[in-house]
Order: structure tokens, then sequence, then C-alpha cells
């Protein structure tokens, strides 16, 4: 990733909020904690050029330079997730205006809006002075671009956003009577005489287009990329050689940019992820986003760019993390692939928006139990050096997962409105990780060939393109599991005609005439004794089979789950959100692609492994509380022990094994 033979470990440092006396105390506990990387200079802007092309580098010279004594390396930010004031107060047209047509006011973080020409000078200007000073220093050994791109700012409705969504429309369409087409806009008589009349889609009396809508969201998504290609090429203008990206924010609720779309333009990904404190098994959550993570660029490492240590201050209730959690949710993100694990931030704030957010060193000090527990993780994170640059070992199974095609359905009206379609993905990946599967998480344009079985739950809109390869996947040999409220819209998130799931009924021989969304509370039983609830449709089978039907209501005997054989392959339709009977289905569909579990299936236990082509390492949690027993072979690298065919965890322990047989290590690799 960054050419270093270790894992990073570290956080964001800010020292403008604390004075010069408190630097080489940072230092000092810096070199305590075993920090070798610290991001540096995300809210730095005001600081360093204090006015309009007045420049104040000394005290970022004296804090570069005492990094550098100390032998931490620096993640150098470009500071443009905070524009000074006086660059809003001299240009207010920067600042985003939101869909009531109101322009927000300075005093937050992310005041730009991606399509403003004024903006996108003055943020070219301080990357390329940020390059041209610090390009090449050796301390510097990779550089973040601006801090979660969109995160706040992702759509804006100024004129500047108008006339970038017409030029985009017209890039993308061609003519208005494609646009037309494209959006529907025969309903209601929206239609557009030219490209004159596209704009933001700005507040209206009523419901708007959700094509019109999803346009918008792809639109923003391209502004966003377009502004970290700004400040990319700003600074490899500058002859900055060392690698360059910007942390992306996946979650399983959304994020805000179509990532599949970046991995090109970023030289490794990285991401922020922060748990909710509500969710009771936050770590499956964890899970499933670290695999989102590797699956957009599953040849090379990535990394975690920030998550807390203990609580955030954004949550309804903020509760600490529990003692050891913070340790178990590090090294799970290392061993889904994360080149190391770093935070926000280092010092917790004394003051402002985020002054209750956690950090490595908290509000208490040192003398604290936080504390001690980062000490002790950058120990754990040496130890676990010769890990860096080794992949996650590959899988036969993966799970789709698609931007836009969330954003398609929360779009417009719907049948069952606030419905979380990617709930889905979540339970599938949870359900083959406890079988011991560990599912990669991959972009509908991903290369499937080596997958033989594929999950695709809640791929609202898709392109035909997309099909196509789900289609020939089936021919030779593949399982595809097709969920409930696939395959419905387009790519232009128009309704498929002819019969539900769209996209995906020929290949799946049923056709659905109408959706049937239960009402709050409601459920239905299957003739497997499964149970519904939220979801079911009036289906009948066109030349598949029938593994459940619905077994009560006005659905009693039709079909809810159906397969059908397709070459040497096979193709199965769930019609239903399961809420019992789900685990069945799992084991049902595993059974008929045969793939082999890859890990020991333990309860509580979470098993991956990550190889070289030299070498294979076992990392094992125990997110239970009880002891649990694991086969694994080698040498345990956290404690230096040898492991002889049994390893002992404690409950809430981590253990990473240097496995003794390679085996075909290479295989395991891509």
């Amino acid at each position: 990733m960054t050419g270093a033979n270790h894992l990073l470990f570290g956080g964001d440092y800010n020292p403008e909020q604390w004075p010069a006396s408190v630097w080489r105390e940072d230092i000092d506990l810096m070199r305590e904690a075993g920090v070798n990387t610290v991001t540096l200079g995300v809210f730095s802007w005001a600081f360093v050029e204090t006015d309009d092309d007045q420049w104040d580098w000394a005290w970022f010279d004296e804090i570069i330079g005492l990094l550098s004594d100390a032998g931490i390396g620096i993640d150098l930010a470009t500071p443009t997730a905070a524009p000074p004031l006086w660059l809003q107060r001299a240009h207010p047209e920067i600042i985003p205006v939101n869909r009531q047509g109101l322009r927000f006011h300075p005093g937050g973080r992310l005041g730009w809006c991606a399509s403003q020409p004024v903006w996108h000078r003055y943020s070219a200007r301080i990357a390329q002075q940020f390059g041209a000073r610090y390009g090449q220093h050796p301390a510097v050994r990779m550089w973040h671009v601006g801090n979660e791109l969109g995160g706040g700012n992702r759509l804006c409705y100024c004129e500047a956003s108008s006339q970038a969504f017409r030029e985009w429309a017209h890039e993308r369409y061609g003519t208005i009577d494609a646009v037309n087409r494209a959006w529907g806009t025969a309903v209601w008589g929206l239609r557009y005489r030219s490209f004159d009349d596209v704009t933001a889609p700005l507040a209206s009396e009523s419901g708007q287009s959700p094509s019109l809508l999803l346009a918008f969201d792809r639109f923003s998504s391209d502004a966003l990329l377009g502004q970290y290609r700004r400040e990319r090429d700003a600074l490899r203008a500058e002859g900055v050689t060392t690698p360059i990206t910007t942390n992306l924010m996946l979650t399983v609720g959304g994020s805000v940019a179509d990532y599949a779309d970046w991995v090109d333009d970023v030289d490794f990904v990285a991401i922020d992820h922060y748990t909710a404190a509500a969710d009771p098994h936050r770590e499956r959550e964890l899970a499933f986003v670290a695999s989102r993570a590797r699956g957009l660029a599953r040849t090379r490492p990535w990394l975690l760019m920030e998550h807390s240590t203990s609580a955030v201050n954004w949550q309804p209730r903020n509760a600490p993390k529990a003692p050891g959690e913070m340790t178990r949710h590090s090294l799970q993100h290392i061993a889904h692939g994360s080149d190391g694990t770093l935070f926000f931030q280092w010092r917790a704030s004394a003051s402002g928006v985020e002054q209750y957010h956690s950090g490595m060193v908290p509000h208490a000090g040192s003398d604290t139990r936080q504390w001690r527990e980062v000490v002790a993780l950058g120990a754990k994170v040496r130890h676990l050096a010769e890990v860096a640059g080794s992949l996650v070992e590959a899988s036969r199974v993966a799970i789709i997962a698609d931007i836009p095609a969330k954003w398609a359905w929360e779009e417009g009206q719907k049948p069952l409105h606030d419905y979380p379609i990617e709930r889905s993905g979540r339970r599938w990946h949870e359900a083959l990780s406890a079988r011991g599967h560990g599912p990669d998480v991959v972009a509908p344009h991903a290369d499937l060939t080596g997958y033989d079985l594929l999950i695709v739950p809640g791929l609202y809109a898709v392109d035909d393109a997309t099909v196509d390869v789900l289609t020939a996947a089936v021919h030779r040999g593949a399982t595809v599991v097709i969920g409930h409220l696939s395959g419905i819209a387009d790519e232009e998130n128009r309704i498929r005609i002819g019969g539900y799931p769209g996209a995906f009924r020929d290949l799946l021989g049923v056709f659905g005439e109408e959706f049937t969304p239960l009402l709050e509370g409601e459920r239905t039983a299957l003739s497997s004794g499964a149970i519904a609830e939220d979801w079911t449709e009036r289906l009948r089978v066109e030349g598949a089979e029938v593994v459940d039907a619905y077994a009560e209501g006005a659905l009693a005997g039709l079909p809810a789950v159906t397969r059908r054989h397709v070459g040497t392959g096979q193709a199965w339709y769930v019609s239903a959100d399961l809420l019992s009977g789900f685990d069945d289905l799992v084991d049902a569909v595993v059974a008929a692609s045969g793939v082999v579990a890859r890990y020991p299936v333990i309860p509580g236990v979470e098993a991956v492994r990550r190889v070289s082509d030299e070498q294979s390492w076992l990392f094992v949690i125990n997110h239970g509380h009880t002891p649990a027993t694991v086969p694994a072979s080698g040498v345990e690298l956290l404690t230096g022990d040898r492991v002889g065919g049994e390893l002992a965890l404690d409950a809430g322990a981590v253990a990473v094994i240097r496995e003794t047989d390679a085996g075909s290590i290479s295989a395991a690799r891509r």
C-alpha cells in the first residue's frame, strides 16, 4: 500500500487545537503507544492560509519536523474539509444550497459545493501549495484528499449545480428526447423542451420522478469524484509520487457516492467505519462493511482510515465501547484485509462540535483504562507486522451490493416506505459467515467468474449487462439466489414492464403479478413453517419448481421460494422477507451450490484468513461470552506460542496464527 513493511497504527492529529507545549507531550505519548502514522492537516486551512494568499507555514513546518524526528509517518491531508471563514465570507456562493433553495451559512465543515467554479480554483490552489511545500518530504508517506467527501454536502441545489447537472445530462444522454425517455417526463406533463429546462431537483409541492432523483444522485457522486480528482491532480502536478487516496464512507445503510466508480482513481481503498452502540451485533455489521471495502478492489489491501476508540458524539445515546471491544474491532478490520487501524482522533477535543468524540488520548489523560488499551493494541499491531500487504483468502461465495440500486429504491414513492432494502445483504453475510464461508461483497460489475454461489439481495435497479453476467454464471454451473425486490427497475429507475421480478424473470422462470407488502405487525406462514414479514408477492412459476409456498391468506398455495435448473447451475428466487426459516433456506442454498466451508464453525467465533504467496495467517475472534476451542496449527503471533492442533480462545479474545501448512496458498490469492 504505502511501501511499508508494517501495519499502520495511529489516527487524526489536530495540533492546531492545542498549545505548542502539548505537542511534545503528544510525541512522547505516540512513542509510548507505538503510533507510526498520523493523519495531519485535515482542518488546518485557516491556520496555514490566514487570509486570501496570506500564508503562515512556520507552525506546520514545526509539527511536521517533530513527527519526522520521532520517526512517525504522515498521511498528509489537503485541508479542504474545512474552508476558512474568510473564503466563505468573500465568496458565499461556494456554500451549498439545500433542496428548499436556501443557502446554508458559514460555521460548519464541508461548506462547499462540488460544482462551484470559485471553489474549484481555491481548493486546487491549497492542494497545490501543500504539494509544493511537502510533496517531497520523507515523513509524508501518503496523501489524503479532503475528508469524508460528501459527508454533509453530498447534494447541492445551487445554480452552479444546475448548470453542471445540465452538462452532465447532455454528456450522458446526448439529446433532450433521450432525457425525456429516461426520466419519464410524460408523467404529469413534465416534458423538457431543451437542456435549459434541466435543473437540480429543488423541492416541489409534490413528489418528483424517481428517475430524475436517481440521475441527480449519480451526478452528485460524479461531482464529488471530480473534486477528488481536481485535488489529486494538483498534488501530482507538484511532483507528488507517494500514494493518494481519500476516506470513503461505507455503511450498511448507504453511502454518499458510488464508490465502485472511484476505485481506479484512488491508489488504495480507505474507509471510515463507526459501529452503532444500539446494535447488539455490531461486530457482524463491521464484518459486512469490511467485506464491502475489500470487495471494491480485491487485488489490493485496503485501509481503515477512521474508527473510534470508544464513544462517538452523534448517536442518540453514545455508549462507550466495552473493555476489549476497541481491540477486537481493530483486529477484526485487519483480519478482513485492512493494512492498519487508524482512529479519529489522537487526542479528544476540549471544545467544538466533536468534543465528546473519543480519542486515543481521552479527556482523562493517560492514567485510564482506555489509554492502557490503546498502548496494548499498539503492541499487538506491531506483532502482526508480517501480515502487511497480504490479502484475504479468495472466497467462492459473493454477495452483490450496489449503491445506486439502493438510491433507486429510496427515491420516489414505493410500495413499502422506509423499508431497509439493504437489510437482506447483511443477513446473508451473517448467515454465510456463521457457516464458515466468509463471503465477499462486490459490486454488480465486478468479475464474478470465480464464484460458485452468488447472492443478489435487493438489487432493485439493474442494467442488462449485469443480468447477462449472472445468467452466464448460472449456465456455467453457479448457484444464483435472487432476493425479493431485485431486478424491478432498469438503470434509469424505470419499472421493467412484463411481470416481476423484471430483469430476472426469464432466468428464474417465474412471473410476478403483484407485490403484496404486509402491514406493520402482520405475518404470514409458508408451507415449510417459515414465517414472512414485511414483503410477499403474488407469483406463479413458468418453468421453475416450487421449493416453498405460502400457506395462508390471499396467497395460500402460491409459490414463495422457487428454483430453476439452467445449464449446469441453479437460479433461485426468494419472494418473501423471511422472519423465521431463513437459516433453513441458507442451508438449502449452500447444499445446492456444493461450496465447502473454509473456516471452522464455532458459535460466536469469527475466522478469517489472510494469505501471501508464501504464507497464510488465520485470525480467530471470539465475540462470545464463553471460551472456545479452535482447530489450528502454527505460531500465534500475539503471544509467540506454538499451536499444535487446537487453540484455547478466551471469551472476547483474538488470536492470529501463522499457519504451519501453507497448502495451496497461491491458489487462495486472486
